[in-house]
């Protein structure tokens, strides 16, 4: 193989695995920092140097602990919304400072680039999670909550394992992701506004419907 289809290689390999990671920080990010710091750990795969940092056994089990409360967070209706808010903040930078590291060779502007998707996809998939499960969540019953969870969690997997075995494949299965995104999010939209708006209703017509108390004064309606 010449050089410069190697070149064209390792770029089309961080291209994936960049995008990947953006994309997973927006649905699970410390699984995402257990995951790749393990692998390159255990020397299974040669990360970029920017991301050497996540194996060292410090962040391992720092990133390790954080993945375990995610996960039993994630499986608990109320708990997972929550948990999804309040990340809002961490996720998004996150995924854009994941994907700028792994071009951390590479001149600023391929960094700046790298982060700016890495960003954008970790925004895209945290407003989709997010939204999808605050719906979910309006259901009583907590399996379609679950079902979401191991859901996500095997997309996340398998993204992240193509994003170093066949980096082709890997953004082939991101772009149907992205695809699924676009089209959930605004119809996920509309269905939380819906639901709002029923609740509102609800809410005022049981004040409305209140009998009113005969030995307390009230103005005439």
């Amino acid at each position: 193989m010449s050089a410069q289809g190697l070149d064209r290689l390792d770029v089309w390999q961080l291209a994936a695995l960049a995008a990947a990671l953006g994309w997973a920080s927006g649905i699970r990010l410390y699984a995402v920092l257990f995951v790749v710091g393990g692998v390159g750990f255990f020397h299974w795969v040669d990360l970029p140097q920017g991301l050497l940092l996540l194996a060292h056994p410090w962040v391992l089990a720092a990133s390790g602990f954080m993945c375990c409360v995610e996960f039993l967070a994630d499986k608990v209706p109320g708990v997972d919304s929550a948990w999804d808010l309040v990340h809002t903040f961490i996720r998004i930078p996150a995924g854009a400072a994941l994907a700028a590291s792994v071009f951390g060779d590479e001149p600023g502007a391929m960094m700046l680039a790298a982060a700016i998707v890495g960003g954008s996809l970790a925004a895209g998939s945290h407003v989709a999670k997010t939204g999808a499960r605050a719906l979910i969540n309006t259901s009583p019953e907590p399996f379609s909550n679950w079902a979401a969870s191991f859901g996500e969690e095997l997309a996340v997997g398998a993204l992240l394992w193509l994003a170093f075995a066949n980096p082709v494949a890997s953004l082939a299965l991101l772009a149907l992701l992205l695809a699924l995104t676009v089209w959930l999010i605004p119809r996920v939209w509309r269905l939380l506004k819906a639901a709002g708006g029923s609740m509102r209703r609800a809410f005022g017509a049981t004040k409305t419907d209140r009998p009113l108390d005969p030995t307390r004064p009230h103005a005439d309606v």
